[in-house]
């Protein structure tokens, strides 16, 4: 029978003399009957026969030398790492012109100059083995994936699988399968052909070291460091955990199954009261030890120029967590009512400096514990801002689009409406009798028949921890979106947030505002219809100052500071 082949361009499979001892279930799985499986395939480098997943011969026979290491493969340089490189693509089909131009002058250059003799010596005789023996596995290691991700969510349901907009869904994988799939992005295996702007971006890494030279950015060579310290360090040591990807979505035409997309007239009558948030003027969000879901100040497309020549917030941490790339490999560009939430994702490298000045400094060893079914106590959401907003970020449009965008990332939506029956429950109760919310929460906790004890899990202590989302190179007003950050944890529930200035000159004011705000004791709407007086004022040129000058009541005129009061 035929190989069967993607969209993308040729795929590859599984080698079945390489299965380790796999259920015998294995055997019965029809591969090609797998919707999630015939979805991501087109973007795969695997060949798909009789229900099987294998790689062909000729790349099957490349792969063993290269497990034997350079006594084997003659694989010793830079070089000759990128004419196996080479060899192993055309066996599969894939042309060497879809490379970027220099890529082979990269390889040469990073593996041979670059890197010191004892650490190019440990990388062809250790790492490169160790990610030819990942790559015989990986038809066996997605084989049983799609069989326990079956077992453990239901068939289908949290499967690698290409995740398009407007479909929210869950993909768990392991961290061994991760590896492989971040193997095949090194030796630059997946299918580049028929790819348009609805495809997820392309992972391998040849724009990377086709970037590096003697006389350009130092930033590329440290992000390859950092990718290459994770690849030694996983062929030294296989991590066991599990990571999730899940596309967020809040749904546009209403739904008795989740919170939809808030109207400008939503913001404005909430009654739900703002959160803790706390301002931290050193640190960073990565370094954190709260229990917080991690803001990723993402691009649409998820991982924005992290395999080019990007270098700010989102590109530095897919670097640190080089996890998170194959995240790019299956989901597409987000639209505005959508996020994406990772959980369990390890670090593996230290870092300093911020663009030009980034710099990989060493190993680092994630001691985040674990939390439900194997993953790593790390959570991250990924929310893409307005780029380039000028004026247009004032207007309500887009007031409304970027707290949205936050809102999505923030929310969990599967215990929101009990949550939030709970807190206007637990504030009617403290209205009329005097308790306190944490009386409240004490007697909730205390009945099991009540619906309300069941939002007293472990997602309720877990907050935000944030930054100047959306501005730097995207142009956002850095007084804004702090507000429409704190507008958006407040209105998901969550505890606290912890926002990290970064020492923008901007923000020196941001401590003074929140001790104001809160003194007032105001709710998310009364915050929102500030924002918005503020924001209309700007817009008609009533105002010139940012939004902190204009709410302290030393800098208002009369009129707003009446407006103020009447709030409080």
């Amino acid at each position: 029978m035929a190989e069967s082949f993607g969209v993308g361009g040729v795929v590859c499979g599984w080698l079945r003399s390489s299965l380790l001892a796999l259920p015998c279930a294995i055997s019965s799985v029809d591969m090609e009957k797998r919707e999630d499986l015939n979805s991501i395939l087109p973007f795969l480098p695997l060949f798909l026969r009789s229900s099987a997943l294998f790689w062909p011969s000729q790349v099957l026979e490349a792969l063993k030398a290269l497990a034997s290491g350079p006594a084997v493969s003659r694989v010793r340089s830079g070089g000759v790492l990128f004419d196996s490189i080479l060899d192993l693509r055309d066996s599969l089909g894939l042309s060497s012109g879809e490379l970027a131009p220099r890529t082979a002058s990269g390889y040469a250059l990073f593996f041979d100059e670059m890197m010191s003799g004892m650490d190019s010596r440990v990388w062809f005789e250790e790492a490169i083995p160790g990610m030819a023996r990942l790559l015989l596995r990986l038809p066996s290691l997605l084989e049983a994936h799609y069989l326990k991700s079956d077992e453990m969510f239901g068939e289908g349901k949290a499967g690698l699988r290409f995740m398009g907009p407007q479909e929210p869904g869950l993909v768990f994988l392991n961290q061994e399968l991760i590896a492989a799939l971040l193997s095949c992005a090194m030796f630059c295996l997946f299918p580049t052909r028929d790819r348009d702007a609805r495809c997820p971006p392309i992972i391998n890494f040849d724009v990377l070291f086709a970037s590096l030279n003697r006389n350009g950015k130092h930033s590329q060579e440290q992000k390859v460091r950092c990718l290459v310290h994770y690849f030694e360090r996983i062929c030294l040591r296989m991590p066991t955990g599990y990571v999730s990807f899940e596309r967020k979505v809040l749904p546009r035409e209403s739904s008795d199954h989740g919170v939809t997309y808030p109207t400008a007239a939503n913001w404005s009558t909430s009654t739900v009261p703002l959160c803790s948030f706390e301002v931290f003027s050193s640190g960073l969000i990565e370094d954190q030890p709260h229990e917080a879901i991690e803001v990723d100040f993402a691009n649409e497309y998820l991982g924005g120029g992290a395999l080019k020549w990007g270098c700010v917030q989102e590109e530095i941490r897919f670097m640190i967590n080089p996890e998170l790339i194959v995240g790019m490999l299956f989901m597409a560009c987000m639209e505005d009512n959508e996020a994406i939430e990772i959980i369990g994702i390890e670090r593996f490298s230290c870092f300093m400096g911020y663009g030009s000045s980034f710099r990989f400094i060493g190993d680092y060893v994630d001691n985040k514990p674990y939390v439900s079914v194997g993953r790593r106590k790390t959570r991250i959401v990924a929310i893409d801002a307005l780029c380039s907003p000028r004026m247009w970020q004032y207007k309500v449009e887009g007031l409304v689009r970027e707290t949205n965008k936050a809102f999505c990332g923030f929310l969990d939506q599967s215990m929101y409406k009990c949550r939030l029956k709970w807190y206007a429950n637990s504030s009617k109760q403290e209205k009329s009798t005097g308790i306190s919310e944490n009386e409240n929460r004490s007697e909730v906790e205390g009945n099991s028949d009540s619906e309300s004890s069941q939002v007293m899990d472990s997602q309720d202590n877990v907050g935000i921890a944030t930054g100047n989302w959306g501005c730097g190179v995207f142009g956002g007003d850095p007084e804004i979106k702090s507000i429409i950050q704190w507008l958006a944890a407040s209105q998901a529930l969550r505890p606290f947030i912890h926002y990290y200035t970064f020492g923008e000159a901007a923000l020196h004011r941001l401590e003074e505002v929140r001790q104001w705000i809160l003194l007032h004791g105001w709710t998310v709407g009364d915050l929102w219809n500030m924002l918005v007086e503020y924001s209309d004022q700007r817009l008609n040129r009533k105002t010139h100052v940012g939004f902190f000058a204009w709410l302290l009541p030393c800098n208002k005129p009369s009129d707003v500071r009446h407006t103020s009061e009447q709030l409080s």
